[in-house]
């Protein structure tokens, strides 16, 4: 059995290395819409795959990208600067912040929530099968579960800016994850 849970953000980047020198160039942004799937091998108690309230930690890591600049690990350092001097909402990423990367990063981010979230009714194998981020009304990017091969970084080259962190309300969840070996 599958589900989907529906999320989004607002948020503003630059795509560098891309075709379009609008994108590769400006700073612009979008409304995001992330569909997370998720399976599970049977139903729990309520005959559900698992309660949707279980998903707040994922809910609040979109959350953490709304109204936020993505600013690609890679970028120049004088851009950083500048990012960081008029951006309260900074999620520093190692991936260029295309649909594509944002897909893979939350595949990886919100796999490694589900491994950590505590089933107590019943519940089967839940496990992550994909994550959808729409990044216009007619284009979207999907990562799978298999796609977790394509990740070359770890939850430790992501940082939240302050402004974000602050918010959270755990703001131990994300100091907990990093922990994880998983």
């Amino acid at each position: 059995m599958l589900i989907r849970k529906l999320f989004k953000f607002e948020g503003a980047h630059i795509v560098r290395n891309c075709s379009s020198h609008r994108c590769r160039e400006n700073i612009h942004g979008h409304s995001y819409i992330v569909e997370v799937f998720i399976t599970s091998d049977k139903l729990d108690r309520g005959y559900m795959v698992m309660d949707f309230v279980l998903l707040d930690k994922v809910k609040e890591l979109v959350d953490s990208f709304d109204h936020t600049y993505s600013l690609w690990q890679e970028e120049s350092d004088d851009l950083k600067t500048f990012i960081y001097k008029y951006n309260r909402r900074v999620a520093e990423i190692p991936v260029s912040p295309s649909a594509e990367g944002y897909a893979l990063l939350l595949l990886y981010l919100i796999d490694k929530i589900l491994q950590n979230t505590e089933h107590k009714n019943g519940e089967g194998n839940v496990r992550l099968s994909s994550v959808r981020v729409h990044e216009t009304a007619t284009g979207y990017a999907e990562a799978f579960r298999e796609d977790l091969k394509l990740v070359n970084f770890n939850i430790h080259d992501i940082r939240f800016s302050e402004a974000i962190r602050e918010e959270w309300k755990d703001e131990l969840w994300w100091e907990e994850m990093k922990k994880d070996k998983n």
